[in-house]
């Protein structure tokens, strides 16, 4: 009997399972259930506040007044408290939290280094405060715990030393003066061995801060004992007694630049030292700690190089806060305006058919140019936003070129080259002629100013190769005399005696920007070639706009929209016809 049993139950078997999901919801639901509810409790649930015994608080309050000892000493643990040498300022009732000129103190010190210290040895500042009337240091009697703390900072840093210049005179010796000789000589003794080096380990070098500025953090907040802020728990130094934390010691290091510091070696014999302590607000301090902390993400993901944070920095301390405002305005317009541009010329090429009026062989060389400024890029280490950016250029240039001209493979060699022709609405009218003509005297011009500031190049400046000096040519070359690629289209407008076959609205937004870029010309500092790019741009869209105010407009021309001035004068001419007709009957 026990087979035909186990029969029926193999042959009921999926009958219930088909009714089972039928009934409820059985163990897997119950399970999610249980987790859903466990969710929602956490996020959704009112929190509830925390009890005052689950809370912190500062030790000390408001108005408080306090005493300073700041001590220099090399050693980064500190119990010496009654060396004399190794105090340098003491300061007496400071109040806490309390901005006033009692709460602000400065002091300016000569400091000689030791001889250790000039063979990158360390230095550390050790700050301490306490209550009015009483001592620092834990071995005196009427020391107590919660009235004093302090803070130990290295007054010493250590950075990287810089790469060896690997460019050299490619001519072997500069026709300079014999003291340029000596220095190309001096640079380029270590390029036998850059490999080597570069496998090696780094050197680092040891910098003095002329500044230290201390901070005490007017912070008053209860934090709950296991919910402090990650951004703020690193700072807060806690009473193991009562479990409140002490105020927060901030050494403001956010202004000091880096070209401010001072190498240290055999040759110092006297340093100066500025020191400052004040009070900074919470929201002073965070946005301090926030700034920094994005401008190390950036650095870590390459969208920011060295040395750019300080000069952002750099911007706001020696920047006229008005023209400030100003920059900060126009920067907003120059990207939407950028962004305008992009945006039409994109469109215009897209619905772009004809070529009639176009010169077909300045698209071809902007891409040329692009591709030249990509390379020139990555050979120099650029940052890969900046790489990026110049790329996507490269990309829509070459994607113009498949507008303005036809790419076709041609296969019958071994390796597979790509060949231009022109379009049949290039070809047809007089677009290429005028086109051919204006570019042949041209590549006249260009060879002979390129030729001449490569030559320039060669004998006068150092590059790293061969391959860096004709990058470095040919980009200057670009920035220097990329006007002259505009000069085509502005023959054929004056032998075509039109201008509507142009993407006026593309041409609108990059004309205010060029305005804007005059402005910066004069504002922001930049090197003197890109300072001549941005005027020469001016003149070339003066001579557009002559020519647009003289030149009639061709109702018969298709923009680039496809429309022509005509259609819309047939369509005005239908609909007057129509209300005469109207008002007939």
């Amino acid at each position: 009997m026990a087979p035909p049993a186990a029969a029926v139950e193999g042959g009921q078997a999926p009958q219930g399972r088909q009714q089972q999901p039928q009934g409820g919801f059985g163990l897997t639901g119950i399970i999610r259930m249980v987790v859903f509810w466990y969710f929602a409790s956490k996020f959704f649930s009112p929190k509830k506040p925390s009890e005052p015994s689950a809370l912190i608080s500062n030790l000390f309050q408001k108005a408080q007044p306090l005493d300073m000892w700041l001590y220099i000493s090399e050693n980064e643990k500190f119990n010496d408290f009654g060396s004399e040498s190794s105090l340098v300022w003491h300061e007496t009732n400071i109040p806490y939290a309390v901005w006033g000129p009692e709460s602000t103190r400065t002091l300016t010190l000569d400091y000689n280094p030791s001889e250790s210290l000039k063979h990158n040895g360390s230095l550390y500042a050790h700050v301490f405060f306490a209550h009015s009337g009483f001592s620092p240091d834990p071995s005196d009697p009427e020391y107590q715990p919660q009235a004093a703390f302090g803070r130990t900072h290295p007054v010493v840093t250590f950075l990287p030393k810089s790469k060896a210049d690997k460019k050299k005179s490619l001519l072997g010796s500069s026709p300079d003066s014999s003291e340029a000789q000596v220095t190309s000589k001096v640079v380029d003794e270590p390029e036998e061995d850059d490999d080597s080096k570069d496998d090696g380990p780094v050197e680092w070098v040891s910098y003095w801060k002329p500044n230290i500025t201390i901070n005490l953090v007017a912070d008053f907040t209860q934090y709950p004992k296991t919910g402090v802020a990650p951004n703020i728990a690193p700072y807060l130094n806690i009473d193991p007694f009562t479990g409140n934390y002490y105020p927060i010691v901030y050494f403001n290091e956010f202004w000091l630049l880096r070209d401010k510091l001072i190498p240290l070696n055999e040759t110092v014999t006297e340093l100066r030292l500025n020191l400052e302590v004040g009070p900074i607000s919470m929201t002073k301090w965070q946005l301090f700690l926030q700034i920094d902390q994005s401008f190390q993400i950036h650095r870590n993901y390459g969208s920011m190089l060295e040395g750019e944070a300080d000069e952002l920095k750099r911007v706001f301390l020696e920047g006229n806060p008005y023209l400030l405002a100003i920059t900060m305005v126009v920067s907003l317009l120059h990207s939407v305006f950028d962004f305008l541009a992009f945006k039409n010329d994109i469109q215009f090429w897209n619905k772009n058919k004809s070529m009639e009026g176009l010169s077909a062989k300045t698209v071809v060389v902007s891409f040329f140019c692009q591709l030249i400024i990509f390379l020139y890029l990555l050979d120099n280490d650029t940052s890969w936003m900046i790489l990026a950016s110049s790329g996507i250029g490269c990309v829509i240039e070459f994607w113009k070129i498949g507008k303005a001209m036809r790419i076709e493979i041609d296969r019958t060699g071994r390796i597979p080259m790509l060949k231009l022709r022109d379009r049949e609405s290039y070809v047809r009218n007089k677009t290429k002629e005028y086109d051919d003509i204006a570019m042949k005297y041209l590549c006249y011009v260009l060879f002979l100013l390129v030729a001449g500031f490569s030559v320039y190049s060669l004998m006068y400046e150092r590059h790293k190769s061969w391959y860096s000096w004709i990058l470095s040519s040919l980009t200057s070359c670009v920035y220097m005399f990329g006007f002259i690629m505009m000069c085509p289209q502005l023959f054929i407008n004056y032998k075509l005696k039109s201008v509507a076959h142009l993407p006026w609205r593309q041409m609108t937004y990059k004309f205010l920007n060029t305005i804007i870029d005059d402005l910066f010309a004069f504002v922001i500092k930049m090197p003197t070639l890109h300072r001549l790019s941005v005027f020469r741009d001016d003149l070339i869209f003066l001579i557009y706009l002559y020519q647009r105010w003289i030149y009639p407009v061709d109702k018969k021309r298709v923009n680039e929209f496809g429309f022509g001035g005509e259609d819309d004068q047939a369509v005005a001419e239908t609909d007057a016809a129509k209300e005469e007709e109207k008002k007939t009957n």
